[in-house]
């Protein structure tokens, strides 16, 4: 999906962390549909996406309906962070949209690394703050970006997203019906041709 693969986040570095998953983890693969992370199960798993794409995906609590709320790509880290840490159940099903490629560690292996020492710990801390960040900006656009936009903002961070996964399911993302979303991509393409 156009990523090179990287241990620097959007400002935060990973690297140790990369080197601790190569050291002490195993690299899985996961067909398409297989899951990571069941919501409401223990959550086990703290991982870099080496190849592919994962999906997170929660559950309407009356209707059962499937609401995707975050990916990650190549280049990035994939988990439910903390419950890993703590094995609470998961908040989130996290499952492969494409067959991919990970470097997984538990997450009693990464609490065990994080108690190592002081700079370590930060580096847990940097973490949830880079996470809660991301989950702020992402609920502060659905109140300050049209639809429209928020798709755009989805291209910027991943150019190929179109190209690999379903309509359905990036619009689920954008939190817009598939109908939505095709006429905001027709729109575009129409605005492109002028």
């Amino acid at each position: 999906m156009e990523h090179k693969f990287n241990t620097t986040t959007h400002g935060l570095d990973l690297q140790t962390l990369f080197e601790f998953c190569e050291q002490e983890g195993e690299i899985v693969c996961y067909k398409k549909g297989e899951q990571l992370e069941c919501e409401g199960k223990p959550s086990q798993w703290f991982a870099f996406v080496i190849e592919g794409c994962f999906k997170y995906v929660i559950h309407g609590i009356n209707d059962g309906k499937e609401h995707i709320t975050w990916f990650s790509f190549e280049s990035e880290f994939v988990s439910d962070y903390p419950s890993c840490l703590s094995g609470r159940n998961a908040q989130t099903t996290i499952e492969a949209m494409v067959p991919s490629r990970i470097i997984r560690v538990s997450g009693e292996q990464l609490m065990q690394l994080f108690r190592h020492n002081s700079q370590m710990m930060e580096l847990r801390s940097l973490i949830a703050e880079h996470l809660l960040t991301q989950s702020r900006v992402h609920f502060l656009d659905f109140y300050r970006a049209t639809p429209r936009e928020r798709y755009e903002l989805l291209l910027h961070r991943c150019p190929g997203i179109v190209e690999h996964l379903p309509l359905k399911a990036i619009a689920s993302f954008l939190n817009v019906t598939p109908q939505q979303l095709s006429r905001i991509r027709k729109d575009i393409t129409y605005e492109n041709k002028k």
